[in-house]
């Protein structure tokens, strides 16, 4: 076969191979036209989504740290004059604190943002005697996907429970962390707290059990020495 023949028959190959897909375009092109459509919805709706999502995070993210500079302001020193931004007790700090964490909370409560304000506004809830409310955030904030913010949430929880005499759901709660510490609670840091609920219930010897534990398992570390201290002292 010559040359000039091959590239005819490729020539005439392409020309049925073009025709074919045109014919085929021509024959369904409601559906194609559809299908262009719903792609190009479907790539506008995903930018649209994340420039949406990363204003709210950014909204958010300030809407936070306005709460937490409230809740780290100054307070004024007895006798002293009152100031703009100072507090004149805790109380009225971590009340005006709470109303801007709740809010955080309520308007992003599905950003990471708003699992924190959860929890914060369950501490300030906590400081204000406010037990109910106190329970209600902090258990929002434990179940968090994100076990740094969980792990705060169940430590301050814990607390709870065992300042409204449920020290089962605290001694539930301190071990649930010392199984799955993170990098905001280590299970020493639970293990201690653990001991010092044994203390108070009049329990020693499990207290004895526990420092012995974290003694064992952080000897060169500041809980290792706060627990070796404690069974010395005992």
């Amino acid at each position: 076969m010559d040359t000039q023949t091959r590239h005819a028959l490729k020539g005439d190959k392409f020309v049925q191979a073009t025709q074919s897909s045109v014919d085929w375009i021509s024959g369904h092109r409601s559906g194609v036209m559809r299908w262009a459509i719903m792609a190009g919805v479907a790539v506008i709706a995903a930018v649209g989504i994340a420039v949406f999502a990363g204003m709210r995070s950014s909204a958010a993210n300030a809407a936070l740290g306005e709460a937490l500079d409230v809740y780290s302001s100054p307070l004024l020193p007895p006798g002293a004059p009152p100031e703009t931004g100072v507090y004149a007790t805790a109380a009225e700090r971590s009340k005006a604190a709470n109303q801007k964490f709740v809010a955080v909370a309520s308007e992003y409560g599905w950003l990471p943002e708003g699992t924190k304000a959860h929890y914060f506004a369950g501490v300030t809830y906590t400081e204000l005697g406010e037990n109910g409310q106190a329970e209600t955030e902090l258990k929002k904030a434990a179940d968090a996907w994100d076990r740094n913010v969980a792990n705060l949430a169940k430590l301050a929880l814990a607390g709870l429970y065992h300042q409204t005499n449920r020290d089962g759901q605290a001694i539930d709660l301190y071990n649930a962390i010392a199984a799955k510490p993170s990098v905001t609670v280590s299970a020493a840091v639970a293990q201690l707290d653990l001991a010092d609920l044994y203390v108070a219930a009049g329990k020693r010897d499990q207290a004895r059990l526990v420092w012995a534990k974290v003694r064992d398992s952080d000897k060169e570390g500041a809980a290792g020495s706060i627990a070796a201290q404690k069974l010395s002292g005992q």
